[in-house]
C-alpha cells in the first residue's frame, strides 16, 4: 500500500508493519529531538529504562570560561586548601619553634676602638656623675668649682678635665664639643646602629650645659667668658697646691681651684659659640634646648667679633698650655657653624669675606703647618666645612669665588698628605708627622685622617669619583687608604706592635701619664704630695683607663710605657675627640647608599635663590 508523502516523496506503508499509530508517533518524535540534541544527550534519550537505572547523572560546574566534572572541581579546590592550611601549619611552627639564626657578622676594629674611645670621656668627667657612668673608679668631684672663688661666685661644676690633671681648659674642651657634634652631624646613622648614638649625644650635652654656665647665656650681649678652671703653672718655683704641682685623684682634691676669666678673647669665645652652634644641629629635635643653645653660640659670636682679642696672653696659664696663635681662622670656622645653626646670610658673609680668609691663612700655602687641622688652628676644617656647602648646595654669588678657592685649597691639603708629595715626612712605621717630628703625634694624625675620610665621603654624594693634584687624577679610595694606615699605625700597626689606644688590643700602654688611674680606689685618702709614690712607681696603672689615645712615640717609632714622661703617655679631650670622629668616619657600618648625612646640616638654611651677579659694565669706545 502506498501513500502520498507530502515532502515530495513515495511513503510506503506495509501491511507487514504492525506498530501502533502512538508508536510511530513515539518514534516521529524522537528523531524530532535527535536532530536537535548533541551526541552525548542523544545517547541519554536513546538509552533504554534499563541502561539509565545502571548509571547516575553527572553534574557539571560551568566557570564560565570552561565546563568542569563537579567532582574534579570539588577535588581540585580540597587539594589546594588542603595544602595552604599545610604550609601555613608549618610556617606557624618555623616561627614559634626556637632556632639558631648566623650571628653578624663581628665589627671590625675600628667600630670595637670606637666603643672604647667614647668611654675615655667619661673617665674625664667633672661633677657629680651620673650612676650609668661605667667607670668603678670615678666618683663625684670638684662640686665647688666656680662657688669658691670669691671673684666669681658662680657654679663652674660640671664639664671635663682637660688630660690627666684636673684643670678644665674651655678652650680645647670647646673644640672636643665640636668634633664629637660634627662627627654625629655627619655620621649619626653609624651611631645608632652601633647603638652609640645616645652616648654621645649625652657626652655633648655634658659639655655644653658646662659651656652654658661659662657666661651669661640668658643675655644677648655679654662682656666676659671664663676661659678655664684651675692652675697648672709650678714654672715659678711656688710650691702652693694646684692641678700641676700635686698628684691626686680628682675626688680628694682639697685646695683651691681659681677661675680665670677673658674680657677680649675672640678665639675662645669664637670657638665656644662653634661648639654649642654644632650642638644645636644635634639637638635640633629638642628644640627648647636647641633654640637654647643656639642664643648662646649668638652672643659668644657677637662678643668675639666685638671685643678683640687672643685668650692666651703671654705669660698666662692658657698661654703655657693652649696657646692659642690667631683668633681669624676660629671667625672663620665659628661663623660657619653659626650659618649652618641659624641660616642667617649673615654669619656666611663673615666666614667668607676674602680679608678674614687671607687673615687665617688660607693662601700661606708655603707655611709648614698648612694643612694642619688642630685646636688651635682650624682653618682646614673650615675649608672642607665649606666645601660641603659648595658642594651639595651651591649658593653661587657673592659667595661662588671665596667658596671656589676654599675648595681647591681643600684639594691641595688633601694631596699634601700622600707621601708621594713630600709635603710632611712619615716615620718609616708609616706615622704622619703633621708636627715635623715634635712630640704627641697621634693627635694631629687623626685629625688629617678624620679630614681625609669625610672628604672622600663629600666627594663620593656628591657624585664624584675622586680629586685632583696638579695634572694627576686620584679617586676617593686613595684618601680613605691614608685614614686607615694612620688608624691602622695607631691600633697596633707599627713598629712595636702596640695599640696606642688604652685598652684596645693585646698589647697597650700601661702607664698613662693620669692621676685618677694611676691612684688605687681603696677608700684612701691620698694628699698632695701623697700620690708621689703612685706617679714614680714603676707598676702598671691600678685603673684601666679604656679608650684613652695616649700622645704617642717619637719620630723613630720609639715609645716608652713610662707614667712620669707625658710626651709619650698622656691622654688629652681634645685628641680624643679628634679619634673619635676619624675612626666613626672610617668604619664598615653599612647605613645606606651614602656614608654622610647629606641634609642635616642644612636643616635651617632656608630655601636658595642665588642673586645673580650685577651686568658687565657698559662698553666704552
Amino acid at each position: 500500500m502506498f501513500g502520498r508523502d507530502p515532502w515530495g516523496g513515495p511513503l510506503e506503508i506495509s501491511n507487514a508493519d504492525s506498530a501502533t499509530d502512538d508508536d510511530r508517533s513515539r518514534d516521529l518524535d524522537r528523531a524530532a529531538l535527535m536532530r536537535q540534541l548533541d551526541e552525548t544527550q542523544q545517547s541519554w534519550l536513546l538509552a533504554g529504562p534499563g541502561d539509565q537505572a545502571g548509571k547516575k547523572k553527572k553534574k557539571y560546574v560551568d566557570l564560565g570560561c570552561v565546563v568542569l566534572d563537579r567532582k574534579i572541581f570539588m577535588w581540585t579546590v580540597g587539594t589546594i586548601l588542603g595544602l595552604g592550611v599545610f604550609i601555613g601549619f608549618v610556617m606557624m611552627i618555623v616561627k614559634l619553634v626556637p632556632h639558631k639564626r648566623p650571628p653578624p657578622p663581628p665589627p671590625d676594629q675600628y667600630t670595637q676602638a670606637l666603643h672604647k674611645a667614647l668611654m675615655f670621656f667619661n673617665a674625664q668627667r667633672s661633677g657629680p656623675l651620673p650612676k650609668h657612668n661605667g667607670v668603678s673608679w670615678r666618683g663625684n668631684s670638684c662640686m665647688k668649682d666656680g662657688l669658691s672663688d670669691s671673684t666669681v661666685r658662680q657654679s663652674l661644676v660640671g664639664g671635663f678635665y682637660d688630660a690627666g690633671d684636673a684643670i678644665k681648659f674651655n678652650y680645647p674642651m670647646a673644640w672636643s664639643m665640636t668634633m664629637l657634634s660634627w662627627s654625629v652631624i655627619e655620621y649619626k646613622a653609624k651611631y645608632e646602629a652601633i647603638g652609640e648614638l645616645d652616648h654621645i649625644k649625652e657626652l655633648i650635652k655634658w659639655g655644653t650645659d658646662y659651656i652654658l654656665k661659662t657666661f651669661n647665656s640668658s643675655a644677648d650681649t655679654i662682656d666676659r667668658i671664663v676661659a678655664q678652671v684651675g692652675v697648672g703653672d709650678t714654672s715659678k718655683g711656688s710650691s702652693q697646691p694646684n692641678d700641676h704641682y700635686c698628684w691626686m685623684r680628682p675626688e680628694d682634691i682639697d685646695y683651691k681651684r681659681p677661675v680665670t676669666e677673658c674680657h677680649s678673647c675672640s678665639d675662645l669665645a669664637s670657638e665656644m659659640a662653634a661648639a654649642l652652634a654644632a650642638a644645636s644641629i644635634v639637638f635640633k629635635d629638642s628644640k627648647t634646648y636647641s633654640d637654647k643653645l643656639v642664643k648662646g653660640a649668638k652672643a659668644l659670636y657677637k662678643f668675639g667679633r666685638l671685643q678683640r682679642g687672643r685668650y692666651s696672653p703671654n705669660g698666662s696659664d692658657q698661654a703655657i698650655f693652649y696657646n692659642s696663635t690667631s683668633y681669624w681662622d676660629e671667625f672663620v670656622w665659628g661663623g660657619a657653624w653659626m650659618y649652618f645653626a641659624t641660616g642667617n646670610n649673615s654669619y656666611l658673609t663673615i666666614a667668607t669675606a676674602p680679608g678674614m680668609a687671607k687673615h687665617a691663612g688660607a693662601y700661606w700655602f708655603g707655611s709648614p703647618n698648612y694643612g694642619v687641622f688642630t685646636w688651635d688652628d682650624k682653618l682646614p676644617g673650615a675649608q672642607v666645612l665649606l666645601s660641603r656647602l659648595r658642594l651639595f648646595l651651591s649658593p653661587g654669588y657673592p659667595y661662588e669665588e671665596i667658596l671656589r678657592t676654599f675648595h681647591n685649597q681643600t684639594d691641595n691639603v688633601m694631596c699634601s698628605y700622600l707621601p708621594l708629595f713630600n709635603s710632611f715626612n712619615f716615620t718609616k712605621g708609616g706615622l704622619i708627622q703633621l708636627n715635623h717630628g715634635g712630640p704627641q703625634p697621634l693627635q694631629y694624625a687623626v685629625n688629617a685622617a678624620f679630614l681625609a675620610s669625610l672628604y672622600s665621603d663629600y666627594l663620593e654624594a656628591a657624585d664624584t669619583p675622586g680629586w685632583y693634584c696638579g695634572p694627576n687624577f686620584y679617586t676617593t679610595e686613595v684618601l680613605r687608604k691614608f685614614a686607615r694606615s694612620q688608624l691602622d699605625y695607631i691600633l697596633g700597626k707599627n713598629p712595636q706592635k702596640m695599640s696606642y689606644v688604652v685598652g684596645f688590643g693585646n698589647k697597650y700602654p700601661k702607664r698613662p701619664h693620669h692621676r685618677g688611674a694611676s691612684i688605687p680606689h681603696n677608700g684612701v685618702k691620698y694628699g698632695c704630695k701623697g700620690g708621689f709614690k703612685w706617679r714614680e712607681t714603676k707598676k702598671a696603672n691600678p685603673n684601666v683607663l679604656v679608650g684613652a689615645m695616649v700622645a704617642g712615640p717619637d719620630r723613630h717609632d720609639g715609645f716608652k710605657d713610662v707614667r712620669t714622661n707625658y710626651n709619650y703617655t698622656e691622654p688629652t679631650l681634645a685628641a680624643n675627640a679628634g679619634l673619635v670622629a676619624a675612626l666613626i668616619s672610617i668604619a664598615d657600618i653599612p647605613t645606606g647608599r651614602y656614608s654622610i648625612d647629606k641634609n642635616t646640616i642644612f636643616s635651617a638654611i632656608p630655601p636658595m635663590f642665588p642673586t645673580p651677579p650685577p651686568p658687565p659694565s657698559a662698553w666704552k669706545p
